[in-house]
């Protein structure tokens, strides 16, 4: 891991691995997107609702994937003082909180015709609709913190701290009543038929294809601004 500590060993591997992700999570997405709303069949119960689902599941991944991402980068800050492990958990917090306030919103609207309401304060809503306050909090003590000095110890904190509340999502349907589903995908295998599956794993790879490539974008251009502040210090001291 700290081979790509180097800011310019990592450029140079970010900069090409930007362009292929962002080509091959259009691809996908749109691929899979396209065959969720218009080649596979209407549920037998839901009817055309289903479909939206084919992007409300892989947001869901992906945002609780995103804070992860962060934990993971924020204890790579405290343990390992990983120089780029600071830049890369500020540039995936508004990325998984896009997916997150993705995911609450395709949910609402599955869920309006198939609860017969916009919103439901059960146990896995709830626990989502944290998830992205703890983005959004994030996100303001990251710009707040980096402001004062490159520390970004109590971002770090923050960012591991908060995933206990990843199990909390990931359990919510089973340790309380809901009127959320069950897991339909699990280890085991999955209760949808092949037909109406397809598109899910192109959604998902695409999706996080794309959250991928904007990542590394942020993170390159949160580099780019930190050297030209660098050389515009020298050259404030130099005059």
């Amino acid at each position: 891991m700290h081979r790509f500590a180097n800011p310019a060993r990592f450029l140079k591997i970010a900069r090409p691995a930007t362009g292929w992700l962002l080509a091959l999570g259009l691809v996908l997405s749109l691929t899979g997107m396209a065959g969720a709303l218009f080649l596979i069949p209407p549920d037998y119960l839901q009817g055309e609702t289903a479909r939206i689902l084919h992007i409300h599941v892989p947001a869901a991944w992906l945002g609780m994937g995103g804070w992860t991402g962060i934990a993971v980068s924020s204890i790579a800050t405290i343990v390992w003082r990983h120089p780029l492990a600071g830049v890369a958990a500020r540039a995936i917090a508004p990325v998984g909180a896009t997916f997150a306030f993705l995911c609450l919103v395709t949910g609402s609207i599955w869920g309006r015709p198939t609860w017969g309401t916009w919103w439901e304060w059960d146990g896995r809503l709830t626990s989502m609709l944290v998830l992205l306050f703890l983005y959004l909090g994030y996100m303001a003590l990251a710009a707040a913190e980096k402001e004062r000095g490159p520390d970004g110890r109590a971002a770090a904190i923050f960012g591991i701290v908060g995933i206990v509340n990843l199990p909390i999502i990931h359990f919510s349907v089973q340790w309380w009543r809901t009127l959320h589903q069950g897991e339909s995908i699990g280890v085991a295998g999955s209760s949808i038929a092949p037909s109406m599956l397809w598109p899910l794993p192109l959604t998902t790879l695409g999706f996080s294809a794309l959250f991928g490539a904007i990542v590394l974008m942020r993170m390159r251009t949160e580099l780019a601004e930190t050297k030209v502040e660098m050389r515009l210090r020298r050259m404030a001291t130099a005059a």
